[in-house]
Formats: C-alpha cells, structure tokens, sequence
C-alpha cells in the first residue's frame, strides 16, 4: 500500500493511506456536535487530525497505539498542517508495513554507542571508566538506550533520542571543560551520561511514547539515583574495587541538579560548578535541538519568521 510520509504532506492534499493512531479524543463543539480529535504518526513524524460529527462508537471502536486508514485532505490552521478525514477504518497490523511506522534508526543508534563507548574508554579516571564499561558490557542495558528516548515530546522526543542526546552532551562537555582549569573535565562528561538514564525507565519507548506507571509515580532523577547505586555496587562486586565514597556523592549531585531549579524538579541546586555547566549545557542541548525541530516544521509562507509558538511566546528566524 503506497503511502506519503507525513513530513512529506503539503497543504491540499488529498489523503488515502493508512497511519499509527498515537492518540485519540472525543471531543464536543459549541454546537454539541462530537468530533474526534486524533493524533496520528508515521517514522517521520505526527500530524493532529479531526474528524466531524462522529458518535461515540466511531471513537471506541478505535484503538490507541493501532492503525488506521484514513481519508480526507490536509490544510494549514493557525501555522501548523492538519488533516480534516471525512472517513476512517481501522486496520490490523498484518495490513500496513511496518517500516513506514517504526521510527527506531538501528544504524545511527549502533553509531551512536560506539561513539560512547570511545568517550568512557577514553577517561583517565580508572573509576569512572570501570562504572562506564561495566554499565555498557550489560548487553541488556545497552539494547534499552539503545531505544529509549529523551522525551514524550519536545528535545529528542523519539526512540535512540535519549542516546544522541546523551553522547551530544558529553562531547560538549568534553569541548567546554577544558576551557575552565577548576572544572573536572571527566567527572563532567560521567554526569552528561548519568544525568537522564532514568529515563529508560521512566518513558516507554514502544509505540506511542508515554510515561510509565513508575515514571510517573517516580520521576527519572530518583530513578537515576537508584541505577547509579546498583551500578556502584555491581562494579565494586565485578572489580574487587571500592567505589570511592566523595565520587559517588559528587555523581549523584550531578544527577539530583541537572534541571537546575528546585521548580523544574530538581531536589537541590547545583552547587558545584561541574553541576552549574552541567545544567546549562543540556538546558543549551535541548532548546537548540527543539528549537531547530520547530524551525524545520513550520508551514508559514513567510521565508524569514516560523509562526507563533506560545508555548515559547515569539517567533522563530528560520532564514539562513
């Protein structure tokens, strides 16, 4: 069944092919008219969809995180493309190819740790690069960054995301760390690794990207703290090495302050300055990156500004 890419769709087209149904909600209008509201994706993206003057059947009879064939036409409101369906079926997974919806890249997630692996390996700190290679020799914890993503939305918002961002961040802060004498360079980079892998946990990367339960009821900085634990003691088991006692301390400091203010969830400022640049490179890692996503979607005719976002309250440049 041949189908467009959502990043593909243009404003007018007419629309015939199937999509993953990422969400779904039913809605009333002024009128007490129902409709749905839809959030539906492919591997390159999603695009919210409405359907009008639907029942309460047509809504149940959709499953979120299934598939669906749609039928309709796309039109650009308020900046931002949509898809208006007149009409839509749900499908079974053995009735779509799965490559257009898996949004895993194995290749450039493959690349990815072999570039982390190279960053650990390469740290004088023999305890810091033991934790590293014994985290990366389970091959189980490897497979699972290998997919898990940074975010539900946003920065890195995509299986492997979490991954890119985190070797991102680490060869930022092997860039800018040299540049300040009183910085630990490496003690630095081991917290750009440890600062969100409680994500793994706290993110559910198969089909449409949710929290989980403990996610939700946790968080990813306490679950951080409770994986840097059992590593510890998993590496002092293997080694034969006490893990020294301040290093650890300083490690979990990194993780418990990286959002940077007590109103963005962190439990404690940060206090050292490894922490302070810490904070202030992912905060620079992910703006840019969702920053750029926002430029790069836009459908505005103008050639110079994006359209309004208010959840950033302006516009972007987009002219290079």
């Amino acid at each position: 069944m041949t189908r467009t890419p959502i990043n593909e769709l243009t404003d007018g087209f007419a629309i015939d092919q199937p999509f993953r149904l990422a969400d779904k909600q039913l809605r009333v209008n002024r009128q007490g008219g129902k409709y749905l509201l839809l959030k539906l994706a492919d591997r390159t993206g999603s695009i919210i969809a409405m359907m009008w003057n639907v029942e309460d059947s047509d809504y149940e009879d959709l499953e979120r995180g299934g598939y669906i064939h749609g039928r309709g036409r796309t039109q650009v409101h308020q900046g931002a493309l949509q898809v208006i369906l007149t009409d839509i079926e749900s499908l079974d997974e053995q009735e779509v190819d799965l490559q257009d919806f898996e949004q895993f890249d194995a290749a450039a997630s493959d690349t990815a740790i072999d570039e982390l692996r190279q960053l650990i390996d390469g740290m004088s700190n023999v305890y810091l690069r033991g934790l590293g290679q014994s985290w990366l020799a389970d091959d189980a914890f490897v497979a699972r960054l290998k997919v898990a993503t940074a975010a539900v939305s946003n920065h890195h918002a995509y299986p492997g995301g979490l991954l890119r961002h985190t070797v991102d961040l680490m060869q930022l802060c092997q860039f800018v760390g040299p540049r300040y004498p009183r910085l630990d360079v490496e003690l630095l980079m081991f917290g750009a690794f440890l600062h969100d892998l409680g994500k793994i946990e706290e993110i559910s990367a198969s089909g449409e990207l949710t929290y989980t339960d403990r996610g939700q009821l946790v968080g990813h900085i306490v679950i951080g703290i409770q994986m840097l634990d059992a590593a510890v003691k998993q590496y002092e088991s293997d080694s034969g090495n006490e893990f020294p006692v301040d290093l650890k301390i300083q490690l979990e400091h990194l993780i418990v302050s990286h959002h940077g203010q007590l109103e963005y969830g962190s439990p404690r400022l940060p206090s050292t300055l490894e922490a302070i640049t810490l904070h202030h490179l992912d905060n620079m890692d992910a703006k840019i990156t969702s920053f750029t996503s926002l430029i790069e979607s836009d459908l505005t005719n103008s050639e110079n500004w994006t359209s309004y976002h208010p959840s950033i309250g302006r516009k972007l440049w987009k002219k290079q």
